[in-house]
Parts: structure tokens; sequence; C-alpha cells
């Protein structure tokens, strides 16, 4: 990932394939020489100019809008060049080659994937949390996901973290300027109440981290996979919560040969449902294919539903898939066609807490089903979250929240502490900063922007 923003760079801006419109657009420092020498004409800024885009020997590859923002008034903060034409792929890419050609004297070359959005970050546009949120934005699968990430996208998480960091940074100052003076240390944690200033971070940190797990479980949703032997109604449940016929549903063992996926969501949060194949002893090639792949899928789950038919008794094969899951996982067991026997039956087999019991074929029990899937995941029902988050959101949050319980065990102990204090405080401030960009190494930014579409 390139970090310079001495180069232009240019990119088809819209999704790939055939649309009404299609955008080509173009960014670096000083473009005015770079838009005459492509169309012509001068452009005032801000102001849609509506034209032939020329080749080389002036002959019109498309017609359509040209708007050219000035830096600092733009999307990256340069001077940003865009083409608005008709939205087929060969206009496209005629449009992007004549941008390549005419800029060649200029300095201008290909964008790297996110590369517009790095450079908005690295002008100061926006911080790196508004900068994900874009990405998260465009990948939103859900209205709540979507309102999530543009209230991340306007800041609202950033301002979270910004009135933290403040906080710190103030409490930072004043035992850093106490440390110059060492008679003054024991009269420090009293005088500025740093107790009591540290506990109120303490309680917003903890709000802002109960938050943010929301808004990753929104954004990450559970892997789901459905486990157990032929003929429990593993493909019957998944055709009942995606509320469709997705799988192929028979009496014939060994139906489903190779694993079937759809996403579901529950109260707006994406649930991964896997549909694998029955798990037994075969002959068949084929399907001893698949029940490979179920294994497989077994390991990789957040969360396995280990369908039994409360009809049968347990097998070797039922243990086997029990102790089979990955460490981190959790494993539901769950009864199906609950429906064949009476409440009597059920009360008997219901001393774990795991254990549900449903039938697939009648509803009963999957909004218990779907309840306890969103429990698993840590959504609160009726909450939603104000900002979408990532995994790294979430452990710099719990670094800092670690490095001010420190900070807290140190000022227990009165005076001659205050530069371990201070260095908690500093630690802390580190991992926040990181959030936002403030303090973030440039392997990171590399690592965040490469997942973005080209052209954003």
């Amino acid at each position: 990932m390139r970090l310079s923003t001495s180069d232009s760079i240019a990119a088809i801006a819209t999704a790939p394939g055939r649309g009404g419109i299609g955008i080509v657009r173009v960014s670096g420092p000083s473009l005015g020489p770079f838009v005459y020498a492509l169309l012509g004409r001068t452009l005032e800024p801000r102001h849609a100019s509506f034209g032939p885009f020329p080749d080389a020997e002036g002959t019109a590859i498309d017609q359509g809008i040209a708007i050219f923002f000035s830096a600092p008034n733009s999307y990256t903060g340069e001077d940003v060049l865009e083409l608005q034409g008709h939205g087929g792929p060969a206009v496209m890419q005629a449009l992007l080659k004549r941008c390549l050609s005419a800029g060649a004297t200029f300095g201008l070359r290909m964008a790297t994937p996110g590369e517009f959005t790095l450079r908005a970050f690295l002008n100061d546009k926006i911080d790196l949390a508004q900068a994900e949120a874009v990405a998260d934005l465009i990948d939103a699968s859900s209205e709540a996901a979507a309102r999530a990430a543009m209230a991340s996208y306007q800041g609202e998480f950033s301002r979270k973290i910004d009135l933290l960091t403040s906080q710190i940074v103030e409490l930072r100052t004043l035992v850093e300027a106490t440390l110059d003076f060492p008679e003054e240390e024991i009269e420090f944690l009293e005088k500025f109440q740093a107790r009591s200033r540290l506990a109120r971070i303490q309680k917003e940190l903890s709000d802002v981290l109960a938050q943010s797990q929301q808004g990753m479980v929104l954004r990450e949703g559970l892997h789901v996979v459905l486990a157990g032997e032929p003929n429990v109604g593993k493909s019957s449940l998944l055709n009942a919560l995606a509320g469709q016929d997705l799988a192929i549903v028979t009496d014939i063992a060994g139906t489903t040969r190779d694993k079937v996926s759809e996403v579901i969501y529950l109260d707006g949060v994406p649930i991964t449902i896997i549909d694998t194949a029955g798990l037994r002893d075969t002959d068949d090639t084929i399907e001893s294919l698949g029940i490979a792949r179920s294994w497989d899928e077994i390991k990789r789950a957040d969360v396995v539903l280990h369908l039994r038919d409360i009809k049968q008794p347990d097998s070797p094969l039922d243990e086997k898939i029990s102790s089979y899951r990955a460490v981190n996982s959790l494993m539901l067991h769950v009864f199906n066609k609950c429906d064949l026997v009476d409440i009597g039956y059920r009360q008997a087999l219901s001393d774990n807490r795991d254990a549900l019991f449903i039938s697939a074929k009648t509803g009963d029990g999957l909004q218990s089903l779907r309840t306890r899937l969103l429990e698993i995941a840590g959504w609160q029902p009726g909450q939603e979250s104000p900002w979408l988050a990532r995994q790294r959101h979430i452990d710099a949050l719990v670094a800092a929240q670690a490095s001010l319980c420190r900070a807290q065990a140190h000022a227990e102990q009165n005076d001659r502490v205050l530069d371990l204090f201070a260095e908690e405080l500093r630690l802390a401030h580190d991992q926040l900063g990181s959030i936002t960009g403030r303090m973030t190494p440039d392997e990171l930014l590399g690592e965040i922007f490469s997942r973005f579409c080209i052209g954003k």
C-alpha cells in the first residue's frame, strides 16, 4: 500500500457490469492542467458541465457530466475530477484508458484498492474509524447495519473515542506535571481527585465497549453449522429458518451431499447457516467427500447446532460430533421432531441448558432457537447499535480497559507510584489512538485499505 499523495490516481468508481451511469474518478494535486488536456476546456469548481469526453484525436468516447472539486473541498482533500458517463463496461474502460494516457505526463496512475479513501484519511478529511465505515457502508447487508455504518462514517464512534482520549490526556497532563515535583506526589491523588476521575473514565469506556461489541455483532454475525446424522431434519431446519426451500428434503439418507449455505437476518444480525451432509460411514465416494467437508465446517463454526431425532437414542457418532467442534465454538443440542412425542418425554431430556426442542415441520420451538442464537451473538434485541465496530476496535478498547484497571491498582497504593500510574494512562491513550488512526503503523493502514474496492 502506497502512502504517498504526491502523484495522481484514477479508477472506475462504480461497480463492475452494466449500468445507466458509470463514474471515472481522478484525484491528485493541481489537476487543472490535466483537466484541460483531457477535455479541452476548463471547469468551474463544483459545477456540473455537460459535454463530450474526447479521445486523443478529438472523437467523442462518450458524453456526460464532468465535475471538478478543487482542494481541499473534495472527498480526498485533493483536486478531484469525476466523469459521469454511460455505465457500459467498454465505455468506462475507454474513459479510464484515455485518462491514464492524457495524464501520463502529469504522473497519473491507476489507483490501488481503497486509495481514494486512504488519501481522505491522510489529508485529515476523515479519521481511520470513519474510513473503515466507508467500506462497512458499502458492504452493509441489512438496513440496521447500513444505519450503524453511516453513524460511524459521520463520526459518532470517533467522537466517543475522542472524548475518552481527551479525559485521559487531561489526567495524564496533571500526573506528569506532578512527576516533576516529587514532594507533591503524596498529595496529588487527593488534590486532583485522580481516583474519581479515573473511575468516570473507566465507566465511560465500559459503556463504549459494550456498544461496540453490539456493533461488531451487527457487522460480523454468527457462522452456524447444522450437524447430525442423516434424516434428523437438518435440511428441513435450514428451509424453515430461511423461509424458503433451499435444500432438497427426502426420506432417503445421503440426499445432502455437499454444504448448502444461506444468510438469514435475526433482528438485523446476519446469521450464516450451513447445512452439511449427514454424518455417517459410507462407501459412496461423492458422499464421503461431502461428509469430510461437513467435519471441516464443524471445526470452523461459531455455533454448532447438533441436530438429533428426538425419537432416536444417542449413537457413537453423536458423541463424536459433540467432541469434534473447535475449542472456541459453542454447541447446542437441538432435538427435532418434537411434534411426534409428548411433553413428558421432552422434560426427561431437558436437564441440559443447551438443549432445545423444535419441530422443523410445524415451526414449534424455532423462535426459542432464534432467540438463543442472538443471545450467543451477544445481541440485545431492541437496542440497535449506534455504530459498527471491528475486532481491532474491540481489542484496542479491551487493552485500554486493562491499562486503566492497572492504573487504578497503582492509585490504590497511594504515594510513590505516580510514574506507573502515568505509564498505564499513556498505554490506554495509545490504544484509543490506534482506533482513530492517531497512532497507527503504516503496516496496519496497508492491511485495512487493501480490503477496499478499487475506486473507493
